[in-house]
């Protein structure tokens, strides 16, 4: 994995705390950006751009580390670092889609492993990002008919019955079949079929 294609955020409101995880972290080849509170996270940290993880403190004033994480909607993988951790947190941060949930101090080891872990998760939902944002951006070149035609075809009918399906000549339908799988660049009724997925469009007998 490619540390200098990704970044930390450290949430914390103990400065000695940030210091020391942000030493560690740079040591092990890793850009971090500090802040030292959840509002000042939240207000200036650029989420966009390369993948990041955030570290997040459970316990701070004036905004807890599960409110964060509520905000943040997933939008990031999060570890959670407390020194006041207890089931119901750990409980609630999991259900949240926190990624680890670790208690203050954690051990060298352990920290990197979990922030390698999260950076993985970023990179790979940034990746999915990308690819839908791909075929969606194929998907606005198509006609109506066209994108009717696609979702009737990815459920296995022949062209006869889409025709039958939309009032059509088979003949027309043989077209827009053609004019699809070129647009969305697809080499098989399967492939197309996994674009659509990974789009999340439904196919028509699954409205």
């Amino acid at each position: 994995m490619n540390e200098t294609a990704t970044r930390v955020f450290v949430v914390d409101d103990d400065e000695s705390v940030r210091g020391a995880l942000a030493r560690l972290l740079r040591v092990s080849g890793y850009q971090v950006e500090c802040f030292e509170t959840p509002q000042a996270f939240l207000e200036r940290a650029d989420l966009t751009g390369t993948p990041a993880c955030l570290l997040l403190d459970l316990q701070m004033p004036g905004m807890s580390g599960l409110e964060v994480q509520r905000k943040l909607d997933q939008l990031l993988p999060i570890v959670f670092l407390t020194g006041h951790g207890d089931v119901s947190s750990s409980v609630d941060a999991m259900k949240g889609g926190a990624l680890d949930f670790l208690p203050k101090p954690p051990s060298e080891s352990q920290l990197l492993e979990a922030v390698d872990r999260a950076l993985k998760r970023a990179c790979e939902e940034s990746r999915r990002r990308r690819e839908r944002a791909e075929i969606e951006e194929r998907m606005t070149h198509l006609t109506r008919r066209e994108r009717e035609v696609m979702e009737l075809v990815v459920t296995g009918r022949l062209n006869k019955q889409v025709a039958s399906d939309l009032g059509a000549a088979e003949k027309t339908i043989k077209i827009h079949r053609a004019r699809v799988m070129e647009k969305m660049k697809a080499r098989s009724i399967v492939e197309l079929a996994r674009l659509m997925r990974k789009a999340g469009i439904r196919a028509a007998d699954e409205e």
